[in-house]
């Protein structure tokens, strides 16, 4: 097939698979088939799942589609694009290794092996059977989000008084602890920053304020659960909702001073646990020089060594 024909297939393909309405486009389409290494002339059954980095993807555009993107739409593909298909699980992350850490330069996408020997059907005569069998074992990335989009929020009132809600998740309600009854009293007045997974665009609850303090968090890093700034004091709290994974630990803690190597002599680090039994699971893994905080007993904060109770440690 010719560039447009194919492009205009990958749409369709796109469709079918239901995906979301942000993603039935070009960029999307030809992202589709540079992860299964399809140019102009090829079919379906050419179709190969090799792991790429967002780069790759984007020269492999630029060679074959003459699509040249700018470096910084590097992180569209990743949000609007890739993040959709892995959801979706049409692809996944580091095949090679899952636990490669968040900022590696070595980050790569593959199209699965089920989603690949789905694809390699597409143009046969029982390609729709075997779509029809596809779907019925991965729920598409729509009916995902139309699911989320219809479960019940759970509501947050910042300390500036400010309400919001947060999206449907296990985390939700130990987050609204943090935020209602941990910050206002161990840093009354501070103002609410992030806060991830939030209604609001990207988690920011309060863009001007990131910026103001120098934070760019991007797509593929993964930021604190709640970002918080105490003006009076100076400090950065660096907050992590630990209800099932997810404490400070060394690893966690050398990730977020590479995010914040320019706030580093700010940051207070903060593990919260939805009560002290689930700390306890967690207890020989917190990184010295952080504190632990739990929602059942939210009068108390527990602090690991250090020269003082709290407060950040710089360098």
């Amino acid at each position: 097939m010719d560039k447009s024909r194919l492009i205009a297939d990958a749409i369709d393909t796109l469709r079918e698979l239901g995906v979301g309405k942000d993603q039935q486009n070009e960029r999307s389409a030809m992202t589709l088939l540079a992860l299964l290494q399809l140019k102009p002339g090829d079919n379906w059954q050419q179709a190969t799942n090799p792991m790429l980095g967002t780069r790759a993807i984007m020269d492999w555009i630029r060679d074959y589609y003459e699509v040249d993107y700018k470096p910084n739409t590097r992180e569209t593909i990743r949000r609007f694009t890739l993040h959709q298909f892995v959801i979706a699980e049409l692809v996944e992350e580091n095949a090679d290794r899952p636990d490669r850490p968040i900022n590696s330069p070595k980050w790569n996408y593959r199209i699965t092996n089920d989603t690949l020997n789905m694809l390699l059907h597409r143009g046969e005569s029982e390609f729709e059977l075997i779509l029809k069998k596809f779907l019925e074992q991965y729920e598409s990335y729509q009916s995902l989000a139309e699911e989320r989009k219809n479960m019940p929020k759970t509501p947050v009132i910042l300390p500036s008084g400010t309400a919001l809600n947060l999206s449907p998740s296990g985390q939700s309600l130990l987050i609204k602890a943090m935020v209602e009854e941990m910050l206002p009293r161990f840093a009354p007045g501070c103002q609410v920053a992030y806060i991830d997974d939030t209604d609001h665009k990207h988690g920011a609850v309060d863009p001007a304020l990131l910026d103001e303090l120098g934070i760019s968090l991007k797509a593929r890093e993964k930021a604190p659960d709640v970002i918080a700034w105490d003006a009076k004091r100076g400090w950065l709290f660096l907050m992590e909702a630990a209800s099932t994974h997810g404490p400070v630990d060394v690893t966690r803690k050398n990730e977020l001073h590479e995010l914040f190597s320019d706030q580093w002599d700010k940051t207070v680090l903060v593990s919260c646990f939805p009560d002290r039994k689930t700390m306890q699971k967690y207890l020989a893994l917190l990184a010295w020089e952080t504190e632990a905080w739990c929602a059942d007993t939210p009068d108390h904060m527990m602090h690991f060594n250090g020269s003082r109770f709290m407060g950040p440690y710089g360098e």
